[in-house]
């Protein structure tokens, strides 16, 4: 038998060998046939593509080869400024008309309306346009039009764009970026690229000459730098002849500045660098050995095959520290080995690990040790073939997908192929490439291309962590001895990899069935009643081919459970998925599991419980089984537990100094009334969690599956659900106990409450949070009205405090509405500020308030929010997910959100009265927090 399964392996090999070999890996790999793409006479690249998800939209993006690398000293910061312009005044769009005419349509700025910058690039795109509206589609061209060419740069508008930038980069300069900005010397061996962060000095933000960003303007925006990427529902051809009659008339630029690339030049001898910071709450080792990256010319077959290379490596290696972190007291709170191509000039191996308080020198041993054993001995056949099953499936799925590939997915491999030449051959070539080459990929093969990057020359050693006293860091001499005792260790042995079953369930000890069927004809979806007594709920959906989802509701949650309990009940969803399931650990589990695409998970909240779970069509009755096993065979593995645990303790070690954590802690202690529920994370609580109690609590959640309503929503017909649904989740024992939630009365402070709370901060920086709560009637109208509430104050707010004070990047306002335990609505309102400026921003908060309680919303604020929410129903609508939302809302509260009459006849309707009557009667009565976080004085 053995020696007819190798036959059968050496055979696959050969086949495998031989269709790769159909490949020219040393050929250019063509551009995605479906893509018109050309170059006008001026230089300017165009990208054309007809696709239909979502249908009837479009997507514009202009990319420009241009970043902050490019900045003279004097100009540090102004490309990303520069940015900030292209929406402050265009040749054909004065002022802020950009935004403005786009919102008009439903286009929100943010979430469809954006740019970025990097070092090497500046993106900006107009995303989900519908193409209906008669000349909205010619708009969006003539704006692409204008940010190539035509930005006004008007001085008036550049003063004001100070100040919103100034607070960007306020808001940016966290633990994490400053730890970057240590790093990025050693990292990038003093190049420009470590001088140039994209947002900029603030001497140069706040000071610099006009000119000077005109200056950069004039250098680089231009024709032979940027490419026009227009992706969507429309006639391509057409929309060809458009491009190529608007943008030819952008003149080139005369004796133009050469596009240089700035290289990383190689270092023989190792560095190393110590990045501390007072907020960084964890430590970390990483080493880097630095390469030159593939030039873009250069890119090929070959460059396919090196990232299947390191996909399969990356897979491999996480295994094996998955692995280690399941068993006693792990070496590292994390770990990782993985590949990268950054900046776009360099190829990077790293390796890292986060550790333990004062154990950087265990976690950095452990990791290199794992890396040694790979260089030493390789991987195992059994772990490379799980992991090419593995990517192969995910190609697959990706390729059943293909309908399903939206707009803004496509228009960013554009976005590479022009900026880096990455190639994009489509889908098809890809999927047919990849069944081709992925087989073939043999574990010598790997082990070759590990050895070449992980060399000895041009390496980096970074320890980042808290600059805090007691708390000793790795030095360089330390470091450096670690790697030489791993080096001449004769005790690292090869990684042995433990076969596993396949079957997940052995035997059912009986069969469900199906007893009763009642139909639910407004969402064209069945009721089905098991012989257990629970109730599955199925709907046919195909918008997601290939893909089906698993969702459940009981009632019951936490408020079951007293104070004392909170902790291991909180920390259960988080502990039990890392102990595996019925016969399989969690790295058993996981190779079981190889060659399907199938997860089920468990959720335990504050009011409900439930299984949730996602699949592919084939491999829909793994993910009944594994639902199965969740109620009848969980797992409890108390040496997974203490691991898990050690790392949780490492976690929160530092915590309790990090500004984010004790101002997230203060506001859930202030909303609560200092509740004995509302429990602060730490050490003491993580003390209070029981293994033993954890699985009492889970057995209890998760025992009677006639107390729970299931919900499959996907692309599987309705026979073969019916028979594993009935089969699978019939079996699991039941009884006719219902239970319901507890109000266990948590409630925040009456009134009026304003605190001003002192926190350690580097970077002198106050956060503004202001919360009503007030009672609301849980009905179709009062939710979707709250929705306009807190769109029309983003609306509100964006134009009045961050434009036209500059006083923040942003304001972020998030409304909701509950039923449970008692009908109430929320608003939250929070940003960032300069601490000397939030005293005047603050009565601006409320004026607008009071301008929606006096006068309502204004009209053009209406129909923008009103456009924009029915854009994004209809654009939902092509998802599985909308219904299994709403067919679970159905359940859970009664109201069938997917009904006109509740959702786009209301939003039709909806007035400035409405908001008027909505505002008055919830603001009037609303409690109130306000809670203002500035700097403490030293």
């Amino acid at each position: 038998m053995k020696q007819l399964v190798l036959l059968v392996a050496v055979i696959g090999l050969f086949a495998n060998s031989t269709m790769a070999q159909q490949y020219d890996l040393n050929a250019p790999v063509p551009v995605d046939p479906d893509v018109r793409t050309g170059v006008l006479d001026n230089g300017l690249t165009y990208y054309i593509r007809h696709n239909q998800e979502p249908k009837e939209r479009a997507s514009f993006y202009i990319i420009q080869n241009v970043g902050a690398i490019l900045e003279d000293d004097s100009q540090d910061g102004l490309a990303h400024f520069l940015e900030h312009m292209a929406f402050n005044g265009t040749k054909h769009f004065p002022d802020k008309e950009v935004i403005s005419t786009l919102e008009k349509h439903g286009i929100a700025f943010g979430r469809n309306i954006n740019a970025y910058t990097a070092q090497d690039e500046t993106v900006y795109n107009i995303s989900n346009v519908p193409v209906g509206p008669s000349g909205l589609m010619d708009t969006c061209l003539l704006i692409l039009h204008d940010w190539s060419n035509y930005l006004s740069l008007d001085e008036e508008e550049i003063d004001a764009e100070r100040g919103v930038i100034s607070e960007e980069w306020r808001t940016r300069r966290d633990a994490g970026f400053r730890t970057r900005t240590q790093m990025m010397p050693a990292l990038l061996n003093n190049s420009k690229y470590a001088e140039r962060d994209v947002i900029g000095e603030l001497d140069v933000i706040k000071g610099f000459e006009y000119d000077e960003l005109r200056r950069f303007y004039h250098d680089w925006y231009r024709t032979d730098l940027q490419a026009i990427a227009i992706v969507g529902d429309f006639d391509a051809e057409e929309m060809e002849q458009k491009v190529i009659k608007l943008f030819s008339k952008i003149p080139a630029v005369d004796k133009a500045l050469e596009r240089y690339e700035v290289k990383v030049a190689p270092k023989a001898e190792p560095t190393f660098a110590l990045a501390l910071d007072k907020e960084n709450p964890q430590s970390s080792i990483a080493m880097y050995i630095r390469h030159e990256a593939v030039a873009a010319e250069n890119k090929n077959h070959n460059t396919l095959k090196t990232n299947y290379k390191r996909s399969l490596i990356r897979s491999m290696i996480s295994a094996r520290i998955s692995e280690l972190l399941q068993k006693g007291n792990p070496p590292f709170i994390n770990g990782s080995v993985g590949f990268s191509d950054y900046p776009r000039t360099v190829s990077l191996m790293s390796i890292s690990a986060t550790a333990k308080e004062n154990e950087e020198a265990i976690a950095f041993e452990a990791i290199v040790t794992e890396v040694e054993r790979v260089k030493r001995h390789g991987f195992t056949e059994g772990e490379l073939e799980r992991a090419k099953a593995s990517m192969l499936l995910g190609y697959e799925n990706y390729y059943k997908q293909r309908d399903k590939i939206n707009h803004d997915s496509y228009c960013k491999e554009i976005a590479s192929l022009y900026l880096e030449n990455t190639p994009m051959p489509g889908i098809e070539y890809e999927y047919k490439f990849a069944q081709a080459v992925i087989p073939s990929i043999t574990a010598d093969e790997l082990s070759a291309y590990f050895n070449s990057q992980y060399t000895d020359e041009d390496r980096v050693i970074i320890v980042s962590g808290p600059d805090k006293e007691g708390v000793q860091h790795l030095n360089q001499a330390q470091a450096f001895a670690i790697i030489e005792k791993v080096a001449n260790s004769s005790n690292i042995e090869a990684y042995v990899d433990e076969a596993v079953s396949s079957s997940l369930v052995e035997e059912l000890p009986v069969e469900g069935k199906i007893v009763s069927e009642r139909q639910l004809d407004d969402f064209d979806a069945v009721e089905w009643t098991l012989s257990n007594n629970t109730k599955v709920v199925y709907r046919y959906a195909n918008y997601n081919k290939n893909q089906v989802a698993l969702s459940s509701y009981s009632k019951g949650g936490s408020s079951l459970y007293g104070v004392a309990d909170l902790p291991s009940v909180n920390m259960t969803s988080d502990f039990v998925p890392a102990f595996g399931i019925g016969n399989f650990d969690a790295i058993a589990l996981k190779k079981a599991l190889t060659g399907k695409k199938a997860s089920v998970g468990f959720n335990i909240g504050g009011l409900s419980e439930g299984i949730n779970g996602s699949c592919r069509t084939e491999d829909f009755e793994t993910m009944m089984q594994l639902a199965y096993l969740h109620f009848e065979q969980p797992r409890f593995d108390e040496e997974a537990y203490n691991a898990l645990m050690a790392r949780y303790m490492a976690y929160v070690a530092n915590m309790g100094d990090n500004p984010k954590k004790i101002m997230q802690d203060s506001i859930s202690q202030i909303r609560t009334n200092y509740h004995e529920r509302s429990l602060i994370f730490d050490a003491d609580y993580l003390q209070k969690v029981s293994f033993e109690r954890m699985e009492e609590i889970y057995k209890e959640r998760f025992n009677n599956a006639a107390d729970f309503t299931f919900f499959i929503v996907g692309d599987i017909e309705e026979t073969a659900a019916k028979e594993l649904a009935a089969k699978y989740l019939g079996a699991i024992t039941s009884d006719n106990n219902q239970e319901n939630w507890v109000d266990n009365k948590v409630k925040g402070p009456k009134g009026v409450t304003k605190k001003t709370i002192p926190v350690k901060l580097t970077e002198p920086k106050a956060t503004v949070q202001i919360f009503y709560n007030g009672k609301l009637a849980y009905t179709p109208e009062n939710r979707i009205g709250m929705s306009f509430v807190s769109a029309v104050l983003n609306l509100r707010y964006t134009e009045s405090i961050r434009e036209k004070e500059g006083g923040t990047y942003g304001v972020g306002v998030r409304a909701s509405t509950n039923q449970f335990p008692q009908a109430e609505g929320d608003l939250t309102i929070q940003f960032d500020c300069d601490p000397e400026r939030a005293k005047d921003l603050i009565p601006l908060v409320y004026a607008e308030i009071d301008k929606l309680i006096k006068a309502g919303a204004t009209s053009e604020d209406l129909d923008k929010t009103r456009k924009n929410m029915l854009k994004s129903r209809a654009e939902s609508k092509e998802q599985n997910s909308y219904w299994m939302n709403n067919i679970y809302g159905y359940y859970v509260n009664g109201t069938n959100m997917a009904l006109a009459e509740n959702y786009e006849d209301i939003v039709e309707n909806m007035t400035s009265k409405d908001i008027k009557k909505l505002t008055k009667q919830f603001f009037k009565n609303a409690d109130k927090i306000e809670v203002v976080f500035v700097p403490k004085e030293d």
